[in-house]
């Protein structure tokens, strides 16, 4: 959402605030700094070990004020967070209307992934516009009865971010990291370097077995000794747990706090390969030609499929394996996927998203 704040902020006939639920308070708190946006409302809503049910009752009694004093035309929120389903109801409850962000996203499966396709067809109930990131987003829209004329196809703006942040200098701490890395001592010529394997992996429905068997398959591939993989861990104890047991130690892996996005972005920049089952990270590594697996079984991003950016693998430690020994040795398999043009957009999303707004 970042670059649509900064326009609509300066947008001469546009007076808009920023409201933040803080449902991930680490994680927002950087990008806020980075984009050097400072919300005027913010509920910091994050507790411990809160179930879905409490943060939708917080997010409820806490926006419902904010809307009662701004009482804004439209609100503005991208994705399918809780707090994405929750801000669509009250906009609804409000008479307030809701123009949904990254519109049209569906795996067509309720559990996979839980609860981000219930949140996201919420909003699309809700919605008064949706600004749908591809054209079968757009379908998705109507063939559930949406009227085509309040769906715009914009692109995403977290490709608009991604450029953005690509372009700013380098942390010195990926610097450091990759050159530790990635370089051969006992082969320092420039052809003998490792090749650097990203992996994210966090999902709710990865959660227990899944998400073992994906250490497991990294395991393998680190005994290739050709890799070097960085997995910058989630700080939920259901990730932390088992990544710890199963990899901490083991030769070529190396554990990392969660990143901020401008030092992830760096770090995506020196991968041959990413693993992830990561959302935002689907659209964002075919930006920079980098070949992407999947770990998940159903995406709600199928265009990156079609268009040959995205392989999805499962979670299968056998098929993880296979599916990435092959593109770190078929050079044909891999420039193939490395070629592949980005579907999701060419960075004018806000541009988009505004001008669709200034015209309702």
């Amino acid at each position: 959402m970042a670059p649509i704040v900064r326009l609509l902020a300066q947008t001469a006939s546009v007076e808009s605030r920023v409201c933040v639920t803080a449902q991930h308070r680490q994680m927002l708190d950087q990008v806020l700094k980075l984009f050097d946006i400072q919300p005027q409302y913010d509920l910091n809503l994050m507790r411990d070990d809160q179930s879905l049910a409490q943060l939708s009752a917080a997010i409820f009694t806490h926006l419902d004020p904010v809307f009662s004093d701004f009482k804004p035309d439209w609100v503005l929120a991208q994705g399918d967070t809780t707090t994405v389903a929750i801000t669509s109801l009250l906009s609804y409850f409000n008479r307030i209307k809701f123009g949904h962000v990254e519109a049209g996203l569906r795996t067509h499966d309720k559990w996979q992934p839980f609860p981000e396709e219930i949140n996201r067809r919420v909003a699309g109930v809700t919605a008064d516009l949706h600004f749908a990131p591809t054209e079968w987003s757009k379908q998705n829209l109507l063939r559930e009865g949406i009227a085509e004329n309040i769906i715009k196809v914009t692109g995403n703006p977290v490709i608009d971010a991604l450029h953005f942040v690509s372009k700013q200098a380098e942390p010195q701490e990926i610097t450091q990291l990759t050159t530790r890395l990635l370089r051969r001592e006992d082969h320092p010529s420039r052809n003998d370097i490792n090749k650097l394997i990203l992996v994210t992996a966090h999902r709710r429905e990865n959660f227990g077995k899944p998400l073992e068997d994906i250490c497991h398959a990294l395991i393998a591939l680190a005994k290739r000794g050709d890799v070097e993989i960085v997995y910058p861990v989630h700080l939920n104890p259901n990730v932390q747990e088992p990544v710890n047991r199963l990899l901490k130690g083991v030769d070529h892996i190396t554990l990392l706090p969660p990143l901020d996005y401008l030092p992830l972005v760096h770090l995506m920049k020196h991968a041959a390969l990413i693993l992830t089952d990561s959302g935002g990270i689907q659209e964002e590594a075919p930006a920079f030609g980098i070949p992407t697996l999947v770990l998940r079984d159903v995406t709600e991003r199928p265009e990156g499929v079609s268009a040959g950016t995205l392989k999805l693998v499962g979670t299968e430690t056998s098929f993880i394996v296979q599916e990435a020994k092959r593109l770190l040795e078929d050079e044909s398999a891999y420039a193939e996927m490395a070629r592949a043009a980005n579907p999701y957009g060419d960075g004018q999303a806000a541009e988009k998203i505004v001008q669709a707004l200034l015209g309702t």
